[in-house]
């Protein structure tokens, strides 16, 4: 990769005197002047090598001196080169080699054979003896871990520096580095530092993790940058088949799978740390796949893998991230057993994947030491939760860490700390932190108090005609023990007030013992959830009904109030006891109303409903991770299974209630990564109501009357167009990430993605319901199933999903939708 950056002469004299490091950047091209890509570059007489981009481009640096350095590529004749300790813009012309090696077939310059290659040989040894090596081979584990996630600003260059936007805080410049990996000069803005102890047994298939120690600098206090920054921590395995990055699956290079979508050369051998050791160079065989380049280093012995590095390539449908670089090195115990030793990964996150454009750097490094094994604990110890609000571990002194970090920080990380405290005090600096924050979380802050969401503030729909909402939140730091928020609504059509208040308490932050009770008055849109909630500031679509389609005045005037203990005794395993009272009445009579029969006989009909219910639900998470300890917590990824068991109990007579009722429901959510194939997500809901309930309290299939894709609701459906009070249904969506599409020439650039869907539905209502009912609307219940299906194509222009919806059955319906185009807008990698 060319070294574009023109550094101030202070900086450049500082990097020639006080680091002895040789870096150099070039391009390889073959004869006619063609670039030679995944070519290997290697300082002459070590082990420190990279591989060139698809453009033929590298960079390479080592804290050694070297003068040399040797280029090879299969089909041409390796060359020597002298370079100097700062050599950068070198052209490299390889000659073509006039033998070929007999293990190893050429096709177009690129490709090599599988059948008789040595690299695939040593391969399928590794794949033999892959579970025969590190933590596998022990009954117990545990070991020390030292993780440092950083946030840098990146391709800082002379024109960066003398922007306007820089003005006045120049000094930010002094922590500028140099990237080991891109060569690219970057700023330092944020660190994190963690030390975890870490617990394991393969008998019982168990895991604890305790966190020692931990600090932050930077924009440490804003829970959604956090939250970004902690999205880099990501558990994978390069002995499995997939890498799992983001939410996307890359094909692990040392995978039986990894022979279909790469080429592999046996480079060169070599002693590292006393072990007699392989290269392998491996670069993909087509473009726009989910692939990395690179080389790694196997033990002849264990075959198992010494270092490896991996980079993504630049053709990999992935969005917003131009560089991602993974490297592991592993450490030999008893001269057999290979155990993780330090792992660094580094994301390049920009809007364009050009080389000069500009981006932030994310990086997560993570050191292991002090393993010891087959060290039994007792049954409960893996049960045992470890208090995360304990203010010990936040408020470690320097002398501490100076002991705790496995290596210790250069000077421009030491400063970042001393930087950001400076930073906070300038104004303009200030100015644009706050911007961020504001589109990041939707508030805006003001003192304690944070006002919001502003996302909110416009709605319409047929009742309030145009709504305004204001509303906020108290907010002394994102662990608060508790949290008190409201809102106001007017609609101008009604001229109507509505209002929500809600306050949460958390009493022991250790199991998350946490009292909550709000109430709420506002105008709703019934159904559009099976899987019901109490939560008192919960979403409606009722003012989302500006890009809309058919009738959308079926909505229901809401009173609730509502109080709730919730408890979480083991991790991701929670509790909630409530009890609710609520009102109901139809906010356009006119339209639709709820009425149920109270003396069919004498044609007495009731239009409101009043009811206590008391509700108990479990809620499992496994492997959900979270930011903060506070009463109110953000997710890092979406990537976890949900099971949600809720039992409600309505009581005829408490408080004037009106019916006596049970109501049992399950929700099953699990997104799937599904290898290279792509990424699933299903979704199964079951519930039955037990008694006899009107139309308020029945289950009303959810929906979907917009123009845009709505999760868990279906998108040929009206409202209220089936109602149950027995359903089981079933949502499965599928991204292919862009498999297909790679496949076809024309269209494999525009990193286009494939989607399909299935959604269906099956229901029942009992006759004594139907009897009930005195409402406008007509009771149907899909007893012979419903279904609908789609197909999709996201990434357009990276922010864009059209699918094409198709109803699979009850077509015959009067005024029912066979077909709808949908939409769906976001940010995703």
């Amino acid at each position: 990769m060319l070294l574009r950056i023109k550094l101030t002469l202070f900086i450049v004299f500082f990097g020639l005197v006080g680091f002895a490091q040789t870096k150099i950047s070039g391009v390889v091209r073959d004869k006619s002047n063609n670039p030679i890509p995944f070519a290997n570059i290697v300082f002459k007489g070590s082990t420190v090598g990279t591989v060139s981009n698809e453009n033929g481009a590298f960079y390479l640096e080592s804290k050694e001196t070297y003068t040399e350095i040797n280029v090879s590529f299969l089909g041409f004749e390796t060359k020597t080169v002298s370079v100097k300790i700062r050599d950068f813009d070198l052209i490299i012309q390889l000659e073509e080699s006039a033998s070929q090696l007999e293990e190893v077939v050429i096709h177009s310059g690129k490709k090599t054979k599988k059948k008789g290659n040595p690299a695939i040989d040593i391969l399928k040894k590794l794949w033999e003896k892959k579970k025969q090596n590190g933590l596998y081979m022990f009954n117990q584990y545990e070991y020390e871990k030292y993780e440092k996630l950083e946030f840098d600003l990146n391709n800082i260059d002379s024109t960066t520096m003398k922007s306007n936007l820089f003005k006045g805080i120049e000094f930010i410049f002094e922590g500028l580095d140099t990237s080991s990996v891109t060569g690219k000069t970057f700023l330092p803005i944020f660190i994190n530092e963690s030390v975890y102890k870490t617990y394991g047994d393969n008998i019982r298939n168990k895991e604890r993790e305790d966190i020692l120690a931990n600090v932050n600098s930077g924009f440490s206090d804003n829970e959604s940058i956090v939250s970004f920054v902690k999205d880099l921590y990501m558990d994978y395995d390069i002995y499995k088949n997939y890498v799992k990055i983001f939410d996307k699956s890359f094909v692990s290079p040392i995978s039986k799978p990894g022979v279909q979508s790469y080429n592999y050369i046996l480079n060169d051998t070599a002693f590292i740390d006393n072990k007699w050791c392989y290269n392998i160079i491996y670069y993909p065989r087509r473009k726009n796949e989910l692939t990395f380049k690179g080389d790694f280093w196997i033990s002849d012995t264990t075959f198992a893998v010494k270092k490896i590095n991996m980079q993504a390539t630049k053709s990999a449908n992935i969005n917003w991230v131009k560089d991602i670089y993974i490297e592991q090195e592993f450490d030999v115990l008893n001269d057999s057993v290979f155990l993780l030793k330090r792992d660094y990964i580094m994301s390049d996150f920009a809007l364009r994947k050009k080389n000069e454009s500009k981006g932030i750097y994310g990086k997560r490094t993570t050191t292991y030491k002090d393993y010891q094994f087959d060290l039994e604990k007792p049954n409960n110890f893996y049960g045992y939760k470890i208090d995360l609000y304990d203010e010990s571990i936040y408020n470690k002194g320097e002398e501490f860490w100076n002991t705790a970090r496995h290596e210790k920080l250069n000077e421009n990380e030491i400063g970042i700390y001393k930087m950001i405290d400076t930073l906070k005090t300038v104004p303009k600096f200030k100015a644009a932190y706050n911007l961020i924050s504001i589109l990041g979380s939707g508030y805006i802050e003001i003192g304690d108090f944070d006002f919001g969401p502003i996302y909110s503030t416009i709605g319409q729909n047929d009742v309030e005609g145009w709504r305004l909402r204001a509303g906020g939140r108290t907010y002394f730091s994102r662990n608060d023990p508790w949290r008190l928020q409201g809102y106001t609504a007017y609609g101008f059509k009604d001229q109507k007030f509505k209002f929500g208040v809600s306050g949460k308490f958390m009493f022991n932050t250790k199991n998350r013992f946490t009292l909550g009770v709000g109430t709420r008055y506002d105008i709703e849109q019934i159904g559009v959830s099976l899987t019901t909630t109490n939560d008192v500031l919960g979403r409606s679509f009722a003012s989302s009904a500006i890009f809309a389609t058919g009738d959308n005045g079926k909505l229901t005037e809401i009173n609730l109030s509502n109080m709730f203990l919730s408890i979480e005794p083991v991790r991701n395993l929670s509790f909630r006891l409530g009890g609710s009272y609520r009102t109901l009445v139809s906010a356009a009579p006119d339209n639709f109303n709820l009425d149920y029969w109270v003396d069919r006989e004498n044609n007495i009909k009731k239009s409101n409903v009043n009811q206590s219910e008391i509700d108990f639900s479990v809620q499992i998470t496994p492997n959900r991770k979270t930011i903060g300890f506070g009463v109110e917590r953000s997710d890092v990824t979406d990537n976890y299974a949900t099971v949600l068991l809720n039992y409600s109990r309505g009581f005829k007579g408490m408080f004037e209630s009106d019916f006596d009722y049970e109501k049992i429901q399950i929700y099953y959510r699990q997104p799937m990564l599904i290898g290279g194939l792509g990424r699933t997500f299903l979704t199964a809901e079951f519930g039955q109501t037990y008694g006899e309930v009107p139309l308020g309290l029945l289950n009303v299939v959810p929906g979907n009357q917009s123009y845009m894709l709505i999760e868990n609701t279906y998108s040929l459906l009206d409202y209220y167009e089936f109602v149950t009070d027995k359903y089981a249904s079933i949502h499965l969506d599928h991204s292919f990430n862009g498999r297909l599409f790679a496949r076809v020439p024309l269209l494999r650039k525009l990193n286009l993605r494939e989607f399909v869907g299935v959604k269906a539905l099956w229901g029942s209502i009992s006759d004594k319901n139907i009897e009930l009912n005195a409402s406008n609307i007509q009771y149907r219940a899909p007893e012979n199933g419903y279904f609908e299906y789609s197909f999709g194509i996201g990434n357009i222009f990276k922010l864009l999903r059209i699918d094409f919806a198709y109803r699979g059955s009850y077509k015959n319906l009067p005024g029912a939708r066979d077909f709808m185009v949908k939409f769906e807008t976001g940010i995703y990698f």
